[in-house]
């Protein structure tokens, strides 16, 4: 530990234990947590402890009966847990002479605190019961957990009863399940699986602790009790947690029993991470467990428990078939509520195994709605997982993923009294719209019917022209329609696009139109959006350019590049530079500017050094980094003019982020100019024409300056761009004879006046000698490593913390700081 942190150490325990001081918010504690956590792992825990005897005091004295915070409690708990992670800190925490000053026996804790109620979890374990002497380890965590073990657990009859802080419901609980594979580890090892009362008191105390809660009437120590065994069973693996599960599911099972039943979603948690335990291998009851737990919960409550069955790798296939049942219900009640063709919904019904509940859908339209919706999601979770059910009913879940749309929009026919209902509930709700449209665009990945390709086609295309879409319904509608298009191409993976998926491009081309003019500026930005995907996907099909070559497409988006939303305008510049690209964008011309830019690229020019928002001056950047790296024809005709011109409005930006694009973009040149994928140094010949090449441009000015931006990623990238032009700079290669030296003292003179934050001069064009003799004088090295380093790395030092927490102390008020 650093000595001043060891100086300051005292003060600060001694504030954390005065419940009279406030102290600094969760954030510094969390903080400090994570810097003691630092030092235990780099040093010896022991020796931090006999050094700093506070940390001691701090930890036995929250024990005391006084008025503490229940974060000052939670912090105390999480450190004792650090600490205690070791067995000679457990063993030090036991026989520590400060534990007799203080009167902290086991016994006298408890009464300090008050009588413990039967669940807390100072229950005595009757004499007798631990066989023979444990190892030391679990002996020494069982003796130095003692006085904590004596606290009731939050959720008991205590003082932090009803506390509505969870942090000391937390640390108590991943504390217990820490101190209870600690106590567990010693003597499992060599004996296979111990009879649980052949376990070590401590861990006897814990379990008994976690009967009492499960059979506790009151639904949080129900599930206090399941967040334990959760952890527990996520968190350990030794073969002592088959035990535990044999002790306690019967228990856990009688739970099912109750009505109503308690805590269900820490059921569900708890139920799911002993699947993934070792458990099930021992233990084929869990099985049966489940299955009853996925009977006996509602649907709603059930979808969480079935999709992670499915996920499991190895389960047994009943219980499969059930899991997958659950989730197909609701989707099977929605095909059974419209007139559809005959054996579609037929094996919906046949893989949910329960045709009477296929009708039965939550009366209220929150219930129904949710129930839909996480359906949708664990389904689309589960398509593109290798363990997913098979046979997938593909053509039966686009069925009602395409019906619940024609719900939403109003065009289904029900055909029932619960057809009617859904109609309904369902009209118009955009949540729904967005999860089906989302596993409608999963679904895309598999076959279907061509009768059915063509329904999905026909409802995105619905949603795409209703005019009662909303601007998230429209860009899920977008982005579904895209997916379905790619999976369309003949054959896989080519850009060739099917006759059928051809005329839907030309609707497409007509929506797109007809968006491309909306007065919300969103559906704007998703049009654009979907154009450049398109065109980067099929810009040099014949079909696709032909048709939107025919349509009003491409001058529209050069019109958006003057939008007065600066969000659509960017989206404008990445589709002008995509169509670009592809030779599909015509000269624009626009009437604020009649005799101004008729390219591309002047247009792209101008945006980026007069445009207001950062955002479409960085899409601009990111598309000459595009057409450079792609070899653009405009920037082919004449790259140094194109460089120059770029680079003297980046360095000038204001926006960061437009300054790091063009040090990306003169690194690209650069290693475009001496071959980046030839290793080692680069041919003299080469690289003497290379330098005054990047001369020309005026790279070097704008990478040293960036040198010492305050923006550190500029400075980063700078770094980087001249490193690699070093390393390709042999030692010996220098246009100039040995013996002469280039004049490098207006360099050193400019870098002097920019690392002091001056502007001066520009350098005008360099020589390459005097660079390359600047290059090898500098010490990029060191200052790459300085700018690895955080920015505010002394802020945020534990130096600094330890001394924003004693300078809060008392000076708070109303104002509670926050230290970052």
């Amino acid at each position: 530990m650093d000595p001043e942190c060891a100086r300051l150490l005292p003060a600060l325990c001694a504030v954390l234990a005065d419940p009279r001081q406030p102290v600094a918010d969760d954030t510094c504690l969390e903080k400090l947590l994570d810097w003691f956590k630092a030092v235990t792992e780099a040093g010896s825990s022991l020796l931090l402890l006999q050094e700093n005897p506070c940390l001691v005091e701090l930890l036995f004295h929250v024990l005391k009966p006084q008025d503490l915070s229940s974060r000052i409690l939670s912090f105390a708990l999480r450190l004792a847990g650090t600490f205690a992670a070791q067995e000679n800190c457990f063993q030090y925490l036991q026989f520590s002479p400060l534990e007799g000053r203080a009167g902290l026996t086991p016994s006298s804790s408890a009464s300090s605190r008050g009588s413990c109620c039967p669940g807390s979890l100072g229950s005595t374990a009757p004499s007798g019961q631990r066989p023979g002497r444990p190892p030391p380890c679990a002996a020494a965590g069982s003796r130095a957990c003692a006085p904590w073990l004596s606290t009731p657990v939050p959720c008991s009859s205590s003082p932090t009863r009803g506390d509505p802080s969870l942090f000391v419901a937390s640390a108590a609980g991943q504390l217990l399940v820490h101190v209870l594979d600690l106590a567990m580890r010693g003597p499992a090892k060599g004996h296979g699986r111990l009879q649980a009362q052949d376990w070590p008191a401590c861990a006897q105390r814990i379990v008994c602790h976690l009967e009492d809660c499960l059979c506790s009437e009151a639904a949080p120590r129900v599930t206090q009790a399941l967040h334990v065994l959760t952890t527990a069973f996520g968190h350990c693996h030794g073969l002592w947690t088959q035990g535990l599960w044999v002790q306690l599911s019967p228990l856990v099972a009688r739970l099912l029993e109750k009505d109503p039943m308690p805590a269900p979603h820490a059921l569900v948690e708890l139920l799911l991470s002993v699947a993934r335990s070792s458990v099930p291998s021992s233990n084929p009851g869990l099985w049966e467990t489940a299955a009853q737990t996925l009977s006996r919960l509602s649907p709603m409550q059930a979808g969480p428990l079935a999709a992670g069955i499915l996920k499991l790798q190895d389960c047994p296939q009943a219980l499969r078939t059930q899991a997958f049942g659950v989730l197909l219900r609701p989707l099977a009640c929605v095909l059974e509520a419209t007139a559809q063709a005959p054996g579609t919904p037929g094996l919906l019904e046949g893989a949910a195994g329960d045709p009477m509940a296929v009708d039965m859908l939550p009366p209220s339209k929150s219930a129904c709605v949710g129930l839909l919706c996480s359906t949708l999601a664990h389904l689309e979770l589960l398509q593109p997982l290798p363990q997913r059910p098979s046979p997938w009913p593909q053509a039966p879940l686009l069925a009602a993923a395409v019906t619940i749309l024609r719900f939403c929009n109003g065009s289904a026919a029900p055909s029932s009294e619960v057809g009617g209902r859904l109609c309904a509930m369902l009209v118009g709700c955009v949540r729904v719209q967005r999860a089906a449209l989302d596993f409608l665009g999963v679904l895309s990945q598999g076959l279907g019917p061509r009768e059915l390709v063509t329904q999905v086609f026909a409802v995105l295309l619905e949603y795409l022209m209703s005019p009662d879409s909303s601007p998230t319904v429209l860009k899920k509608a977008f982005q579904a329609t895209l997916r379905w298009l790619l999976s369309s191409a003949v054959p896989p993976g080519c850009c060739d696009l099917e006759p059928r998926a051809q005329l839907v491009l030309r609707e497409l081309l007509a929506v797109l139109q007809k968006r491309l003019c909306s007065p919300c500026w969103e559906v704007r930005d998703s049009g654009l959006e979907f154009l450049t995907q398109m065109t980067r996907r099929w810009g040099g099909q014949a079909g696709f350019r032909q048709t939107l070559l025919a349509s009003e497409v491409p001058k529209l988006a050069s019109q958006l590049l003057q939008d007065p939303e600066s969000y659509v305008r960017a989206s404008a510049v990445a589709a002008a530079g995509q169509l670009s690209s592809q030779g599909l964008l015509a000269a624009p011309s626009s009437p604020e500017h009649p005799a101004g830019p008729q390219t591309p690229l002047e247009e792209l020019l101008l945006v980026l050094t007069t445009d207001s928002e950062g955002f479409p001056r960085r899409a601009a950047m990111r598309v000459f980094t595009e057409w450079l790296r792609d070899g653009h024809m405009a920037v082919a005709e004449d790259r140094e003019r194109f460089m120059a011109r770029v680079l003297q409005a980046a360095s000038g930006d204001l926006d960061w982020e437009v300054r790091v694009q063009g040090l990306e973009l003169a690194l690209i040149f650069l290693q475009q100019l001496l071959g980046a994928r030839s290793p080692g140094a680069a041919p003299p010949g080469a690289l003497a024409q290379a330098l005054r090449a990047l001369c020309r441009v005026q790279l070097f000015e704008f990478a040293f300056r960036s040198l010492f931006d305050c923006d550190r990623p500029v400075a980063q990238k700078s770094c980087d761009l001249l490193l690699f032009l070093r390393a390709k700079a042999a030692p010996s290669s220098s246009p100039q004879e040995a013996g002469d030296s280039p004049d490098v003292a207006p360099v050193e003179a400019a870098l002097q006046r920019w690392r002091a934050g001056e502007q001066g001069q520009p350098l005008g064009e360099l020589a390459p000698e005097a660079v390359l003799a600047v290059l090898r004088s500098m010490d990029l090295e060191a200052l790459r490593d300085t700018l690895a380093e955080s920015s505010d790395h002394v802020e945020r030092s534990p130096q600094s913390l330890l001394q924003d927490v004693l300078a809060a102390v008392g000076v708070l008020g109303d104002n509670e700081a926050d230290c970052y």
